[in-house]
């Protein structure tokens, strides 16, 4: 597991914009259907835009229909922590990214097979690396 990310608040808000900060390090929830990343097909690795921790891999990704991108499993379960999250008057599994902190969504038994769960994540605090195509076929 990498080293843990600790920042002041002030140095989060010089580290992301103003949209990611409210959803890494306030909890938000970004627009549904607003993500690039929900289109995104290339073969790479989903990684947090706070801290660069790798997090989901591409073919864990698939189309739910939610408005978010979403993985049926995440790349490491190191990388990432679960929470119970009562907010909104719902009893919902919040997802953290393990090395900084940052809220990355939410996780439901609802997802395909094999796992048949869904990691709902805010696209706003996912930097997408595409497999460089060396390694593709690899």
């Amino acid at each position: 597991m990498p080293d843990k990310v600790i920042l002041t608040e002030q140095q989060w808000r010089e580290r992301l914009s103003p949209e990611q900060y409210r959803v890494a390090r306030e909890a938000g929830t970004e627009r549904p259907f607003t993500s690039d990343l929900l289109q995104e097909k290339r073969l790479g690795t989903f990684c947090c835009a706070a801290c660069k921790t790798p997090l989901f891999k591409s073919d864990a990704k698939f189309e739910s229909g939610c408005g978010w991108p979403s993985f049926f499993e995440p790349l490491d379960g190191a990388n990432i922590t679960e929470h119970n999250d009562t907010s909104h008057g719902m009893i919902r599994t919040e997802v953290r990214c393990a090395t900084c902190n940052a809220h990355l969504g939410h996780v439901f038994p609802d997802g395909p097979p094999p796992s048949g769960i869904r990691y709902c994540i805010n696209g706003v605090i996912l930097d997408f690396n595409p497999d460089s195509p060396a390694s593709e076929g690899a």
